[in-house]
């Protein structure tokens, strides 16, 4: 098992828009062969900026959900609203 770290920090004035579409790939994620779960966290000094911490059963089936379609038009809903691209940490333990 893998937990992803993701830490996605929003644009200003776009915290509705982002949560609307995130939770929708969280939705989607869902279904995603070796999904295990998901939690969402926002910093207490900086709402704009968010985590997403999720388990996979493994690294490939995380990888297999990064680089699938699906995720990509997820992404193409969500990374116009981020100041910067997304920073993912894959981690073991």
């Amino acid at each position: 098992m893998v937990h992803v770290l993701i830490e996605r920090n929003i644009a200003a004035d776009m915290l509705a828009t982002y949560e609307e579409n995130a939770r929708q790939a969280l939705h989607r994620t869902h279904i995603a062969p070796g999904f295990i779960a998901g939690d969402v966290f926002a910093d207490v000094n900086a709402p704009n900026h968010r985590f997403v911490l999720c388990q996979w059963r493994s690294p490939q089936d995380w990888d297999r959900w990064y680089h699938s379609n699906e995720r990509q038009e997820l992404m193409n809903l969500i990374a116009p609203v981020l100041q910067e691209p997304e920073k993912v940490t894959i981690l073991d333990h």
